[in-house]
């Protein structure tokens, strides 16, 4: 009797089925990039200006927490899987939790794939914001989730639309959203608006999701509450580091109801462990040593970005007169003008600007299925680009459009 070898019944290079049905990534990276001039301006990603990362700041705790004679070498070892106390407990000030609700994580997106993990089941339906920050879905499809898109307008979630599908049936496991300058539209939820989430989260049992990497970007408007979600037992609220003390740090947390903690952490023991406990330990004593740093670090850096925001839209207005609505965001990264003219094509206008040497995300990338007009926005991105060069984006965006025109 023969034995039949492994070779005879698995294919070489053999794959999961998960991953073979894993679609082509979209609207970031190279999948955004046409014909690049080598002068090309990117407007692409949310990425913080080098002038506002706190470099010196953070190689000074390097000294300290490498110079300390127990601290030093305890750094470089394992640390628990929830995170080191001093920083959790700083945010869990900043949150106004008790320290037991914050999971440290390897940033924003590893703090979304926790929750998706931990919250839907293999064919669940998920509503998410249309148009959507697309890295979600990406996360979505390691779950199969089913999608229920829910408009997204100038203040951010349709709570109202979300409630009607309620009404109708619909019944999400789970509602996602960016609430504070949402990505991509820049839409803040109000306060009034959060509650009713919540409220519709506790009386149809779902989990909100509040995914805010641009929460502490605010340089205008007034600051719409957070205590809503964190009072709840119904809403993770995920955030990140990466926007304010950079996106290398690969660090951000999770603020978890209590009954779901422990599936956090079981979830997380069973993939890294945990997160740097050199770079925890660097982080928590910067914030912990200079207890103004942070927001003062925040004060200038948002200062910044409000110039340069204001910059970009009166460029546009200059010149391509008349061509673009334009809302002037209350913080974050991103604009998210909207062409006015229906005959003017949005997608040779991208590669019209690209041949232009401007690169910026088209609004198409962003939708979470029918209902928005997403399509008709440019997505430009103005953290990591000098007010000289957002003014020559303008100009070589108006001379794509300039082409259309004949």
């Amino acid at each position: 009797m023969s034995l039949t070898t492994a070779s005879d019944t698995i294919a070489p290079n053999r794959v999961t089925s998960l991953v073979k049905h894993l679609t082509d990534p979209q609207g970031f990276g190279d999948a955004t990039l046409r014909n690049r001039r080598h002068d090309a301006i990117e407007l692409l990603g949310g990425i913080p200006d080098p002038s506002a990362l706190p470099t010196a700041e953070l190689i000074e705790s390097t000294r300290r927490v490498l110079g300390a004679p127990a601290s030093g070498t305890d750094s470089l070892q394992y640390s628990r899987t929830a995170g080191l106390d001093p920083l959790r407990q700083w945010i869990a000030a900043r949150e106004g939790v008790p320290v037991e609700r914050i999971l440290i994580t390897n940033g924003g997106f590893h703090g979304i794939s926790l929750s998706l993990a931990a919250i839907v089941d293999r064919g669940d339906l998920v509503a998410v914001d249309n148009p959507i920050f697309p890295l979600f879905l990406r996360g979505l499809e390691l779950s199969q989730g089913q999608v229920l898109p829910i408009a997204v307008h100038n203040d951010g979630l349709d709570v109202e639309a979300l409630s009607a599908e309620l009404a109708r049936g619909a019944r999400p496991v789970a509602v996602y959203t960016v609430p504070d300058f949402h990505n991509p539209s820049q839409g803040t939820l109000p306060t009034a608006a959060r509650t009713e989430l919540v409220r519709l989260a506790e009386h149809y049992g779902f989990t909100v999701l509040a995914d805010n990497p641009y929460r502490e970007l605010r340089f205008r408007g007034e600051e719409q509450s957070f205590d809503v979600f964190n009072q709840s037992s119904h809403v993770v609220h995920i955030n990140t580091f990466t926007k304010t003390l950079g996106p290398g740090l690969r660090l951000g947390w999770v603020v978890v109801p209590e009954h779901l903690v422990d599936a956090f952490v079981k979830l997380r023991s069973r993939q890294d462990s945990h997160s740097s406990t050199f770079v925890q330990s660097v982080v928590g004593d910067l914030l912990n040593a200079q207890p103004a740093f942070f927001d003062d670090n925040l004060a200038t850096a948002n200062a910044l970005y409000r110039r340069r925001a204001d910059l970009l839209a009166d460029s546009l207005e200059l010149h391509a007169p008349g061509e673009f609505q334009i809302s002037q965001p209350e913080g974050g990264f991103f604009l998210w003008p909207r062409l006015l003219d229906d005959k003017i094509d949005a997608e040779r206008l991208a590669h019209d600007a690209s041949d232009e040497g401007v690169e910026y995300q088209r609004g198409s990338f962003f939708t979470s299925g029918e209902g928005s007009d997403a399509d008709r926005h440019l997505r430009l991105a103005y953290g990591n680009v000098s007010e000289e060069l957002l003014d020559e984006a303008a100009a070589r965006i108006g001379r794509a459009l300039a082409r259309q025109r004949g």
